[in-house]
């Protein structure tokens, strides 16, 4: 499966911990990464400071269903389903 055009939820819904270029603290979950162009397609796909959680998250039907909605909700639900206790 090919990322969904327009989407970019994997870019804003999941908190990522690690360092990414320009955020060295990582980011937020629900806060737009600075490397999401405004196509909503990811200014440093393939970078190899890309962070390994960017790198491993993979288009699947489950994850991203029908529609950004339906993708923002799901990666918003696994978000709280992993936040550590």
């Amino acid at each position: 499966m090919n990322c969904r055009d327009h989407c970019g939820a994997c870019c804003i819904a999941p908190s990522i911990t690690s360092p990414i270029p320009g955020m060295p603290n990582g980011k937020p979950a629900n806060v737009r990464c600075i490397h999401l162009a405004e196509d909503f397609r990811c200014n440093i796909f393939g970078h190899p400071d890309r962070p390994a959680f960017c790198a491993g998250l993979k288009p699947s039907q489950e994850m991203c269903g029908d529609n950004r909605d339906q993708a923002m909700r799901w990666l918003g639900e696994l978000e709280i389903a992993t936040r550590p206790a």
